[in-house]
């Protein structure tokens, strides 16, 4: 499809030179088959917050919290290596669209490895989808070496080897004994995401902030979706099994309102606007592993929740609040850090989403209405950044108004 493609682009064709498309480039938009890809990611996400719940809710975190950060780094890894190569060079031809499909079926297989890695400390599965993938993505990189000269075709060669070092690299979690797979899991996402850091030293590749800021929005409300869905249907279950809607509207109120404000946090701000370097970039780029993997285990918190209130977990109501609370204040917490604190002005607008996180963390101990509160908090924690962005706004236009006898512009919204 070429609805994205700039004017004066040909139709895609079988084979087109892989160049850059540039930062400059106009109306760029997600295409279909990126959203196509983030959907296929959307079975991923929900076996890792799968198994997550079902070690939350018979109370082994200290297994499946860290099983969970290393199963999600890994399905957010290989989302990461896709959108940035993408928004640099998406030819939309017929071999682009071929080997996207031969990655989408690679995340496919890293979701069907996922239990036996979560449960069993077997990562074969895993470990030959990420091959897949990873085969798929330096065909890519050398496609745009192949077509590019000087210091691009270097950082193009330079990606095509390091993806290539660290897919052997990985081969640790096969070969090494159990207890040393999480610390060899630790040093390979650090050397993963040094690569990029690395291979764009000489010059960096063409990635596009608007379509970049989108693409990251885009994913953020599938795992938004996701987490919807993940609550619809442990309430559902919980509800036939045990007829205790009474008891689980308050935690389908709150999660609803949580993830509505969830939501609206996000989308507060036009953060492109932000994503003027490299570094700023890659900053807010990595930093989206906390808001994907704890906006994700806010619907694995809430599945816990219900399982807590129906009788079916083995957790006090403390440490099910807490499956709820921990993600949902990660979530403010690391949306502020990374993303629209660059945004706010004025240590009001600035305090609001630190300040929510930590009334979210104390909503952990009030028991069965813990979720309702946090959902709550969030609706509140929406209507004080509404309230305070307008204030600004309208002092502004105030401002702005008796400078130019009416006609200035006013600040921007936040």
């Amino acid at each position: 499809m070429s609805e994205d493609s700039p004017p004066g682009r040909p139709p895609p064709g079988l084979l087109r030179r892989m160049t850059e498309r540039g930062r400059g480039e106009e109306h760029r938009a997600a295409t279909p088959l990126e959203l196509f890809f983030d959907l296929c990611f959307v079975v991923a996400v929900a076996q890792a917050g799968r198994q997550l719940v079902h070690s939350l809710a018979e109370g082994h975190p200290g297994h499946g919290i860290p099983g969970y950060l290393m199963m999600f780094f890994a399905i957010w890894w290989a989302w990461v290596n896709f959108t940035w190569f993408s928004s640099a060079y998406d030819t939309d031809d017929v071999l682009y669209r071929v080997v996207t499909l031969v990655q989408i079926a690679g995340v496919l297989i890293l979701a069907a490895g996922i239990p036996r890695a979560f449960n069993d400390s077997n990562f074969s599965v895993v470990w030959f989808g990420y091959l897949v993938m990873r085969l798929a993505l330096v065909s890519q990189w050398l496609r745009a070496a192949h077509a590019s000269h000087g210091a691009e075709r270097r950082t193009a060669l330079r990606y095509a080897t390091g993806v290539c070092g660290c897919q052997i690299g990985w081969l640790g979690v096969l070969l090494l004994p159990d207890h040393a797979k999480p610390w060899v899991f630790l040093l390979m996402a650090i050397v993963e995401m040094a690569v990029p850091a690395l291979a764009e030293l000489g010059r960096p590749t063409a990635w596009h902030p608007h379509h970049i800021a989108e693409r990251y929005g885009l994913f953020t409300i599938i795992v938004l979706g996701e987490t919807v869905a993940a609550a619809t249907v442990a309430i559902q279950s919980a509800g036939d099994e045990q007829e205790a809607l009474g008891t689980l509207l308050p935690i389908a109120g709150g999660g609803l309102l949580l993830i509505f404000a969830a939501y609206w946090i996000y989308f507060a701000v036009p953060v492109h606007r932000h994503l003027v370097s490299n570094r700023q970039a890659f900053l807010w780029g990595y930093g989206h592993y906390l808001v994907f993997g704890s906006a994700a285990a806010i619907g694995a918190g809430l599945e816990v929740a219900v399982e807590e209130t129906t009788g079916k977990a083995h957790i006090s109501a403390f440490a099910a609040s807490a499956c709820v609370t921990v993600p949902a204040a990660l979530f403010m917490f690391s949306v502020w850090l990374i993303h629209s604190r660059h945004h706010k002005r004025g240590l009001a607008q600035q305090s609001v989403l630190p300040f929510a996180a930590v009334a979210v963390l104390a909503c952990t101990f009030a028991g069965g209405t813990a979720v309702l509160l946090v959902g709550l908090v969030g609706a509140v924690t929406v209507a004080l950044g509404v309230t305070l962005s307008a204030g600004r706004q309208e002092a502004g236009d105030g401002g702005a108004n008796g400078r130019s006898g009416g006609n200035g512009r006013g600040s921007e919204p936040s």
